[in-house]
């Protein structure tokens, strides 16, 4: 009763916000917003903007979906613990890892960030490893040592593998009305290595954990959809060249079309889930059944929680769990400055990567999920994104400057939710003008028309993308 009493106070609240144009100026003429806007998940959109806005299931759910997320939401957010335990639904945990729960990462469903300081246990952000060359289904080779991710910490007996730490150089954007904004490029240094040195040539890739948010929406879009967004040769001639990621579905021993992760590296969420609870926790899965053990430490010796440690039925819980997150409602989404906001987003061309309105299909496993409008602000695909943000690691058909592009619902929750408005694959940026001013490639132009704005319209688009 609480929560829909907020429910009815949120929804009186934002269908009545003031403009900001004054009703006496008679040469204005108020910009209207398209019917549905506010409903960035169509139908699963949730009707909350608190601190709890991310962690609501999709309300169209059967009862039996309900009760399945409710039990996936337990092992997501619980933590997991070192083998043998009497919570053996639980245990497993390690022997190498980065967190001890999903919610560790994605604290109440939403982003990560990089650490304050050294040694900071379980922010979200991670570093990659990768070496040169692909294997038999096309990713690339790991860390012949270390495997594909430096997990930082280790069950009791084991020797963690190393730690990293952060520092920052500065970057100055000006901008055409004399503005400087002082950007923050991260350089990562790697601590007490315990297995030896990292492979000739390794790449590292800082990857942060991102909101849980619409992921199901995001599977459900067909795959002509997408295909229709790309254009790999740029054969309009706008600069903008995205191109699907084509990678390795596990359970079907077959390719699929890349949507989740920030090379878009994962066919689907189970399959997402599965890897993080490998790369993250150290939990084995019937997808990914092998621990992460550096050489000379023996696997088969340490205790675990079971052959796999999280069964079938659980990680499938899991997942839709992940997958039915509901969306929360835009704010604000009447206030002619945002309005304002979206001409300014649409006339600088975020749109060509930041789709604003997609259909998903008739076809998705969850009904909920099916002939959804949707709003996530994304194409899915794959862009050169410049030198600056280049981690220069090549994941299946991703270059080492490509990137997918990220869906911008939910954007402006993530301070009301996480306390913090860190933005883009390493959180380096520190807010949305930031994460602007960082890009380049195909997205040069539309950064260089931003920096052309006055300072009332990128007031104007802030406040636009703040209302996602």
């Amino acid at each position: 009763m609480k929560n829909l009493l907020k429910g009815f106070l949120f929804l009186f609240c934002f269908h009545f916000a003031s403009c900001s144009k004054s009703d006496n100026d008679e040469d204005y003429i108020a910009l209207v917003p398209e019917e549905g806007e506010h409903l960035l998940g169509g139908t699963t959109t949730v009707f909350n903007a608190t601190q709890e806005a991310f962690g609501f299931f999709a309300p169209n759910l059967t009862l039996d979906e309900q009760s399945d997320f409710g039990i996936g939401n337990s092992f997501f957010r619980q933590s997991w613990v070192s083998a043998p335990s009497s919570t053996t639904a639980r245990d497993g945990l390690g022997p190498f890892y980065n967190a001890t729960s999903c919610a560790s990462c994605h604290f109440k469903d939403g982003r990560g960030r990089p650490p304050l300081f050294d040694k900071e246990f379980g922010t979200g952000l991670l570093l990659r490893f990768s070496i040169d060359g692909t294997d038999a289904h096309g990713s690339f080779h790991p860390d012949p040592t270390y495997g594909n991710q430096l997990q930082d910490n280790s069950i009791l007996g084991q020797t963690t593998k190393g730690w990293y730490s952060i520092t920052y150089e500065t970057i100055t954007e000006t901008l055409a009305d004399g503005t400087k904004v002082m950007l923050q490029k991260p350089i990562y240094t790697i601590h007490d290595l315990a297995y030896g040195a990292l492979a000739s040539g390794i790449k590292i890739s800082p990857r942060v954990a991102n909101q849980m948010v619409g992921l199901g929406l995001l599977e459900a879009i067909p795959d002509a959809t997408i295909l229709g967004f790309a254009d790999e040769n740029d054969a309009n001639g706008d600069g903008i060249s995205g191109k699907v990621n084509y990678v390795y579905d596990v359970a079907t021993n077959s390719t699929k079309m890349g949507r989740f992760g920030w090379k878009a590296n994962q066919p689907n969420v189970r399959q997402q889930v599965a890897a993080a609870f490998s790369g993250d926790l150290g939990i084995t899965s019937f997808l990914f059944p092998n621990e992460n053990c550096p050489p000379g430490v023996d696997c088969n010796a340490i205790p675990n929680g079971g052959t796999p440690e999280i069964t079938d039925i659980s990680l499938n819980r899991v997942a839709l769990y992940s997958a039915t997150l509901g969306v929360p409602v835009r704010r604000n989404y009447k206030n002619q400055n945002v309005l304002e906001g979206k001409k300014v987003f649409e006339n600088i061309k975020c749109i060509s990567c930041h789709i604003p309105k997609i259909q998903t299909g008739n076809d998705h496993a969850i009904a909920a999920l099916r002939n959804q409008t949707i709003r996530p602000f994304t194409d899915l695909l794959l862009h050169d994104m410049g030198p600056g943000l280049a981690d220069n690691a090549p994941d299946f058909k991703a270059t080492g400057s490509e990137w997918r592009t990220q869906p911008l619902w939910g954007i402006g929750l993530i301070n009301t939710v996480n306390r913090h408005t860190r933005l883009l694959h390493d959180g380096r940026a520190r807010n949305i003008e930031e994460a602007i001013l960082w890009h380049g490639g195909e997205a040069q132009a539309p950064k260089e028309k931003y920096k052309q704005l006055t300072a009332q319209e990128r007031s104007n688009l802030l406040e636009y993308i703040n209302s996602l």
